[in-house]
């Protein structure tokens, strides 16, 4: 079926990444795709078959499914298929086949590896590998949008200064936005309250616009921190609105740009370490969302932003400790406080429970339980009161099944590899991701070097573990899209924790398993995988690729709530994406799809 030049022309232009091609770039493209009509129910390409370029749909449809024969992507028109093999060794690593009569146009691999090489837009849109990020964030250079406080205090004209004074009051600010219909008309400071009212001798009564600053001075959330420093010390102020256009949509102080400076992990953890009761530990970790929205603003890197976060309940949970053993006394024997889960493998975010457990010396004995019962309560409870919420399926060294001696343990883990039922795979699964926090490492060390070897050697447990790692599945619809959330408060929304990231720890967890590793941290897992040789390079980049988009994906996601004042979840619309990012995020998706699939086909060497 051919397709004129005019035509070709205007379907490139409305469809990514070709709409951002200069017009000359375009028109020099257009004679080198070649268009390809294929009859229903027939093969594109298949599997480790040369490519003849990069196929875009012009009509119809195409299902592409991996080397285990799984369907991974229906595709349908202005969706593309075969840049992971072109941009490779040229040999197809799915295959494709038509589920419609369809129009391909299709651009021969010279062409488009020579596109990618010259055009930005295009190389950015097909890599799925993450840009470098800036190390720190700087206040000089940071966009005011991460800067700011979204829920400003405002009144309406009519508004008494008395009135005025009494919200400024309870909501503990220093200044009042005077808004009409959103409409920013002015504010008002307290020393504008103080000097012109109290000074001036002016009544109560009077209306808040006879004492606010009328149009005064603002910055859009565009400009940088930088422009508010400037403009706070020309014109010797301490409050800058923000505004789009005439609305206002949030403010910046004085101590927002202190706070920013001092804002690290660092500084909580040091406040922490120092703090003389719960209570004021809880209000140091209140500011976990801020450091959140600090870090992401910052550029870093999604592992190194969970690690400082996780930091923070590291040092939370050993303050916590030593408080409990100064009012308890000296420990009856050595014990080891151990985080699992998220705290465990050094990924926690702006959203976390805890998941923990205690292990005894084999000198315990029940007499001293006591001690050791008083000591879990309170430091579970510590860290509930610091937004470290009581694990719902009381994982917690509270619960007298995850308080035992170390010979306990061991029979634990032994029961658990002989026995692979669904709960022993479910525990184990979240045993493997132990770490030390506080108390004797050495009750951990050698508890963790047998079992991994047990489990590695014990073929039948190692299969159920395979198993319990593809229970969690990808978000993925069958077209073009996402499975998304059918009803209830999420409806609409993809649940970038259970869907996202945990099918991707998952896998980690069997990797490490099956080569032995120590480490808990997911990334690290996969890292190591690769550099054993659990993991073909290539499958295993593409997974890290994948990890690395899905992970930060989250944790931006959390810190625009956040910044919104909201508090963070795991429940992302798609919609709220742009185009641009949805296709990235699907193709994620789609990769861990694949190596699931290879995985439970027994091929982890998936390439």
């Amino acid at each position: 079926m051919p397709i004129d030049k005019d035509a070709l022309r205007r379907f490139l232009t409305s469809v990514h990444p070709y709409d951002a091609l200069a017009p000359e770039v375009l028109e020099e493209l257009l004679p080198a795709f070649r268009p390809q009509s294929i009859a229903a129910d027939q093969p594109v390409y298949e599997l480790d078959a040369p490519l003849e370029g990069l196929y875009l749909i012009h009509s119809g449809g195409v299902a592409v499914r991996d080397r285990n024969d799984v369907q991974i992507s229906a595709l349908g028109p202005r969706n593309s298929f075969g840049e992971r093999g072109l941009t490779r060794d040229g040999r197809a690593v799915t295959s494709a086949r038509t589920t419609e009569d369809s129009l391909l146009l299709v651009l021969p691999r010279p062409d488009f590896l020579r596109l990618v090489e010259t055009q930005p837009a295009v190389a950015k849109f097909f890599d799925r590998g993450r840009a470098a990020k800036p190390r720190r964030a700087d206040l000089a250079t940071s966009r005011v949008e991460t800067l700011m406080a979204t829920r400003t205090l405002t009144c309406p004209p009519e508004t008494t200064v008395r009135e005025a004074a009494r919200m400024m009051d309870e909501r503990h600010v220093s200044s009042i936005c005077i808004t009409e219909d959103g409409m920013l008309r002015g504010i008002a400071t307290v020393r504008d309250l103080s000097g012109k009212v109290v000074g001036g001798g002016l009544p109560l009564d009077t209306p808040v616009t006879r004492v606010m600053t009328a149009a005064p001075v603002t910055l859009p959330p565009s400009a940088i921190g930088s422009d508010v420093l400037h403009m706070m010390m020309e014109r010797r102020i301490g409050h800058v609105p923000i505004t789009e256009g005439p609305r206002l949509v949030g403010m910046v102080t004085q101590t927002d740009l202190t706070r920013f400076q001092a804002m690290t992990s660092a500084e909580l953890v040091s406040e922490i370490a120092q703090a003389g009761d719960v209570q004021a530990m809880a209000r140091v970790t209140a500011r976990i969302p801020q450091l959140l929205v600090q870090l992401v603003a910052g550029g870093n890197r999604h592992e190194v932003t969970t690690r400082l976060i996780t930091d923070i309940a590291d040092t939370a949970t050993r303050r916590l400790l030593t408080l409990a053993e100064a009012r308890l006394g000296r420990p009856p024997v050595p014990y080891l406080w151990a985080a699992c889960g998220s705290q465990g493998r050094q990924e926690q975010t702006g959203v976390s429970d805890q998941d923990n457990v205690l292990i005894l010396s084999d000198d315990f004995t029940e007499d001293m339980r006591p001690y050791f019962t008083a000591l879990a309560q309170e430091v579970t409870t510590g860290l509930d009161a610091c937004g470290y919420v009581f694990c719902p399926g009381e994982m917690m060294a509270s619960a007298p099944r995850w308080c035992q001696p170390l010979a306990t343990w061991r029979g634990y883990f032994r029961n658990w590899i002989n026995r692979p039922n669904p709960e022993a795979q479910m525990l184990a699964s979240v045993m493997f991701d132990l770490r030390a926090i506080g108390g004797d490492p050495a009750l951990l060390d050698a508890l963790q070097h047998d079992t991994l070897r047990e489990a590695s050697k014990n073929s039948i447990f190692v299969a159920h573990m395979v198993s319990n790692s593809l229970k969690h599945t990808p978000p993925l619809g069958l077209l073009r899209g996402f499975a998304t959330i059918r009803s209830g408060e999420y409806k609409n929304r993809i649940d970038l924790k259970h869907s996202g990231v945990v099918p991707v720890v998952d896998l980690g967890r069997v990797y490490a398993l099956q080569g032995r590793l120590a480490m808990a941290n997911t990334r690290a897992r996969l890292e190591a995988a690769v550099a054993a040789g659990v993991l073909s390079q290539s499958g295993g980049q593409d997974l890290i690729d994948a990890y690395d988009l899905i992970a930060e994906t989250r944790l931006e996601h959390q810190a625009r709530q956040a910044k919104a004042g909201e508090a963070p979840d795991n429940y992302l619309a798609p919609s709220s994406l742009s185009d641009f990012e949805r296709s990235h995020l699907r193709n994620a998706f789609v990769v861990v799809k694949s190596l699931q699939s290879a995985l439970g086909h027994g091929k982890g060497m998936l390439g």
